[in-house]
């Protein structure tokens, strides 16, 4: 974790965990976790964007070392939240990097908070229109597992991500369950929180340069990038071979070469 420091910050919900590195005089770059994931999906990535840039991992509220939100986990909430931790850092504007879960927040930040966000990229950020919601009401739960005396859960809830997850890869994989057993009550509320969001209401309302990181082994969210990128006109896109659901743990040289690639480019 070279140069990697970690921190509170008092918002309205209680304290909010992030980790930060890179010059504090760059432009500031927030990095937005997937669920039940924490700011550690990107601790690999951050010191290679720190080489260029501020950069701030914060943990989603609820998740990693964070305060739960008050109310039901939304999007729509923990994009108040995120605005809230600038407001806390008087950053004015910064460039937002989302993956699954965090790539939704993106959306509604650019979105909502247009002033504040200067670009985004979101990676395997599902499009989360009328179908999507409707799917995934017919689903069964993604992570919740009930807990057993023997501790089977945790042997369940490692076989129902593995095949999201690269071969030989264990680490990965205990990542996840690490984090996942930290949430804060509710290892669904993400996956709830991002089903219910009506993406199609807001990503007209998008006109920050934008780019789209694809995994294309990620099934599911590979098949969503056509469409958001029908959406978003004005987004590049860039697929990393071999990315899977774990992507900027997984491959996280290639991840931050992408994003730096595309902040490099003037606007």
């Amino acid at each position: 974790m070279s140069g990697i420091r970690r921190a509170f910050v008092d918002l309205s919900i209680g304290q909010l965990h992030i980790a930060t590195c890179g010059d504090p005089a760059a432009p500031p770059v927030l990095l937005l976790h997937q669920s039940p994931r924490s700011w550690l999906e990107y601790r690999e990535v951050m010191p290679l964007l720190g080489r260029r840039l501020r950069v701030i991992a914060m943990d989603t509220p609820g998740f990693g070392d964070s305060a739960p939100l008050r109310e039901p986990a939304s999007i729509e909430a923990w994009a108040a939240v995120v605005v809230e931790l600038l407001d806390a850092l008087a950053i004015p504007r910064v460039h937002v990097v989302g993956h699954h879960t965090g790539g939704v927040i993106a959306v509604h930040l650019g979105a909502a908070h247009a002033s504040r966000v200067a670009s985004l990229v979101l990676s395997s950020t599902p499009y989360t229109n009328e179908q999507f919601r409707r799917d995934r009401r017919e689903r069964p739960p993604i992570d919740a597992v009930a807990p057993s005396a023997d501790g089977s859960h945790l042997a369940a809830l490692w076989q129902r991500r593995q095949g999201f997850y690269p071969a030989g890869r264990p680490e990965l994989l205990e990542a996840f369950v690490r984090d996942a057993l930290k949430a804060t009550g509710d290892v669904e509320g993400g996956h709830r929180a991002v089903a219910s969001y009506r993406m199609e209401d807001h990503l007209g309302r998008i006109v920050q340069p934008t780019l789209l990181i694809r995994a294309p082994d990620d099934p599911f969210a590979s098949p969503h990038a056509e469409e958001l990128q029908r959406q978003l006109p004005q987004a590049q896109r860039v697929d990393i071979p071999g990315g899977m659901v774990p992507l900027p743990d997984q491959l996280p040289q290639a991840f931050a070469q992408a994003v730096l690639s595309f902040l490099a480019q003037p606007t």
